[in-house]
């Protein structure tokens, strides 16, 4: 009788382990499924699709029927490429990384599709004062000034992703939780990419804080475009007729100058940028950046006034920002916000490309 027990018990203990084996296994390859099953349907104009790499999402959003592509990471909410084929064959408009690792180990050396938040471009000294107390940023400086916010390398969540017949979209989020000493106010960071017909790309982003008080903010951010050849060959349009002047360290004096060099379609050839333009029609006012195989047009909204233009030495890309506020906009006050508790904030970029 007491064999026949221990027989029955070693037998259920086994039954037991193998049903939870099979359970376990079950429920990752369902989580499996749900994560990496594109939200496609048989013939569905758009898809989205998510892969991890090394750690992080890598999600591309797709016209299945004209083939333009979007890739984005969940490590900063990068753009990490927008493709649009052409009779020329496929081209990716974005300079990005060849990987998330490759990201994540040079984002800082010229961040590249970089969010910016909670200030945009350069602070002075990486100082500011707020209700008579003196703030410091630890995050990242170039010489002595802080530069492009904190949130350039944040891990960002997946919340959602949606495809149907119109356009394909993820939802990313992130958790600031005030861990630098010179900004020690959290808040939340919504991103949303979007793609539409007319190989059309929106990006809108979304804040949120439950702090006792105001905060100071800004948010842009910092993509680098590349049609395919040489920046020399390729035109430059924006409505703006003013600059802000800038100092030996690239930070406004309170100056704009006059500059509207871009007001119609101008080759840049040799011309060297680094410069914060205002745009005279936010929301209405438009740029373009084109050669002769592909156009790039860029629609901010209202709430991104400043047009931040860099053309890097090696000329093979330009870096067009789409900023809330200047430059050192926490000391200069230039188009700073000043975040209400429990009010959300957001702040919305187009990008699309026309096959010439």
């Amino acid at each position: 009788m007491k064999r026949t027990v221990v027989s029955f018990y070693k037998k259920l203990h086994f039954t037991g382990t193998i049903i939870a084996a099979v359970l376990i296994m079950v429920m990752f390859l369902s989580l499996t499924i749900i994560y990496f099953t594109p939200s496609i349907k048989a013939n569905m104009k758009f898809s989205a699709i998510l892969h991890l790499q090394n750690g992080y999402t890598v999600i591309e959003l797709k016209d299945n029927q004209n083939g333009c592509t979007a890739q984005i990471y969940s490590l900063g909410a990068i753009l990490n490429a927008f493709s649009v084929p052409t009779h020329s064959g496929t081209i990716n408009v974005i300079n990005g990384f060849e990987s998330v690792e490759t990201a994540k180990q040079t984002i800082d050396l010229a961040f590249q599709g970089a969010k910016l938040s909670p200030f945009v471009c350069r602070m002075r000294k990486g100082e500011y004062h707020l209700n008579n107390r003196l703030f410091k940023v630890e995050k990242f400086y170039l010489g002595e000034h802080a530069i492009h916010g904190l949130l350039f390398d944040a891990a960002y969540e997946v919340l959602n992703t949606h495809a149907d017949e119109h356009n394909a979209s993820v939802g990313l989020r992130y958790l600031y939780k005030g861990t630098d000493k010179g900004y020690p106010f959290s808040y939340e960071i919504l991103v949303n990419w979007k793609l539409e017909a007319n190989n059309r790309l929106s990006v809108r982003t979304t804040v949120l804080h439950h702090n006792p008080q105001a905060i100071p903010f800004a948010d842009g951010w910092h993509p680098y475009f590349n049609l395919g050849d040489s920046i020399n060959h390729c035109s430059l349009q924006f409505d703006a007729e003013q600059q802000l002047e800038f100092d030996s360290d690239l930070l406004p004096t309170g100056k704009a100058i006059e500059d509207a060099r871009f007001n119609r379609p101008t080759t840049i050839g040799d011309i060297f940028l680094d410069n914060c333009f205002i745009l005279n029609q936010p929301g209405k006012s438009k740029c373009v950046f084109q050669n002769n195989n592909i156009r790039l047009t860029i629609h901010p909204d209202q709430h991104y006034p400043y047009l931040q233009v860099y053309t890097p030495p090696n000329r093979k890309s330009i870096a067009i920002e789409n900023l809330s506020a200047a430059p050192d906009a926490f000391n200069n006050k230039i188009g700073l916000l000043l975040l209400e508790p429990n009010h959300s904030y957001s702040f919305t970029t187009t990008y699309q490309l026309t096959a010439l």
